[in-house]
């Protein structure tokens, strides 16, 4: 399938995945699944890749050099959001610690009367939801290592 796909094609996918994800991501936080400081910082990379994507497909057209430097960058910033899941996926697993501002006990900001509101009440080292075990944190980094990894394949097909 990745051979019958144009360089241009290839950009389209790439719009539709991170696009979809991007939107799940504000479905779940819509359904009451609130983001963590890492959860919000790796939405990112699809905050620059779905309008990077779309205006490649749409200027470069058919020019192939511009769409295979493209693809690369994207792939580029897909590997580095694919890094970032991973992190944040080793902070929820306790594999290393994560920044001190949204790490360690998830209720220690309410033991007071009064709440410290200068703290993130969304732990980042406590994921808001698993599914079949994974995190979104880990969902993220699965999705961004196959987007990374069709874009860099699809550049160096072509």
């Amino acid at each position: 399938m990745l051979k019958s796909l144009s360089l241009q094609q290839a950009t389209w996918v790439v719009f539709a995945i991170t696009l979809v994800v991007i939107v799940g991501a504000w479905g779940f936080q819509f359904a009451g699944y609130e983001p963590c400081e890492l959860c919000l910082k790796q939405r990112w990379a699809y905050y620059a890749v779905v309008p990077i994507s779309a205006a490649l497909a749409l200027i470069a057209g058919n020019n192939p050099k511009l769409l295979r430097q493209g693809l690369i960058l994207l792939g580029l910033i897909m590997l580095a959001s694919c890094i970032f899941g991973i992190y944040h996926s080793g902070v929820e697993w306790k594999f290393w610690a994560g920044p001190t501002t949204c790490t360690g006990g998830g209720d220690a900001a309410f033991t007071s009367v009064l709440p410290d509101l200068s703290k993130p009440a969304v732990m980042c080292d406590q994921p808001a939801i698993r599914i079949l075990g994974i995190s979104l944190a880990g969902y993220n980094a699965l999705i961004s290592a196959f987007v990374s990894v069709f874009a860099f394949a699809k550049a160096k097909q072509a």
